[in-house]
């Protein structure tokens, strides 16, 4: 089940780039006049597939030995 979202048309100018990534994430979002529903915002083309966490595992090939270390200068950093 998707999310639904509706905007007024001078909210959705204000954050149109927002209102963009919503959408395509998956949101449904509607644009509005007077809260009467005029348009959906909507991908091309939906996703091909659902993200799933841990979709990647084992695709690393190589991590920096020095990647959690705390760059030089960064020592007293609160």
């Amino acid at each position: 089940m998707t999310n639904m979202s509706q905007f007024n048309i001078a909210d959705a100018k204000a954050h149109f780039s927002e209102l963009v990534r919503r959408a395509l994430m998956g949101e449904e979002v509607v644009i509005a006049r007077d809260n009467k529903p005029l348009l959906k915002l909507v991908p091309i083309q939906p996703p091909l597939t659902e993200r799933k966490p841990g979709s990647a595992a084992g695709q690393i090939l190589y991590i920096a030995p020095d990647f959690d270390a705390i760059p030089e200068g960064f020592g007293d950093y609160p």
